[in-house]
């Protein structure tokens, strides 16, 4: 709605409607996942891609808010490119960051075991939005089910094959949220996941 492909979500206009996945809400959440992680941690930092501002910006305001209200420091960081992600975490190491939450972006998304590495390699406590993070060795990942948007996709693309307009479909939002932990990471890292924590995940790889 913010990059105006739809009017609204419940009556998107137009030939376009679809599923939306949480990115900008889940982002705040995915800071605060950190800090009961770290408790002690004090200064954090976010990454984005800022060639997709209708992202980055919401997002980073939204965590801003989040680690004003924790009482932390908060570091955006940027990158564009595969050669902006190493610039990005040497920097992390620099600023002394104890976390960095990984913001929603496709181009992310289809990087995620790079950075999955990179995170590992720099010894960074990272959470992302998708399950193959954390599978690749990033600590935590927190975000929508994309089998649940998947599946989603596939109603819509029924309906509107059997003659829907897409504009009388109402954008759906995938609301089941997951959170996945490695502890097999955490240990690499030193960290012990608290027993709250690792309860609410829905998988935990050892």
């Amino acid at each position: 709605m913010q990059i105006g492909l739809v009017a609204s979500l419940n009556r998107p206009g137009g030939n376009v409607t679809g599923i939306t996945q949480v990115a900008e809400e889940a982002a705040p959440k995915r800071l605060e996942l950190l800090h009961e992680l770290l408790p002690t941690a004090r200064v954090m930092a976010l990454l984005v891609n800022p060639t997709d501002p209708g992202l980055a910006e919401p997002q980073s305001r939204e965590v801003r808010s989040a680690a004003q209200t924790l009482g932390l420091e908060l570091h955006v960081l940027n990158a564009s490119t595969e050669r902006e992600f190493e610039a990005a975490f040497a920097k992390l190491i620099e600023l002394r960051a104890s976390g960095l939450v990984i913001g929603g972006d496709a181009f992310f998304t289809s990087h995620s075991k790079q950075l999955a590495a990179l995170a590992v390699r720099y010894r960074v406590p990272t959470v992302y939005q998708q399950r193959m993070f954390a599978a690749a060795g990033g600590l935590m990942s927190y975000g929508s089910n994309v089998t649940e948007t998947h599946r989603l996709v596939g109603l819509y693309a029924g309906r509107i094959l059997k003659g829907d307009k897409p504009a009388d479909l109402p954008v759906q939002q995938a609301t089941n949220i997951e959170l996945y932990i490695n502890l097999k990471t955490a240990k690499a890292l030193g960290i012990t996941v608290p027993l709250p924590l690792s309860g609410r995940a829905d998988e935990l790889f050892e």
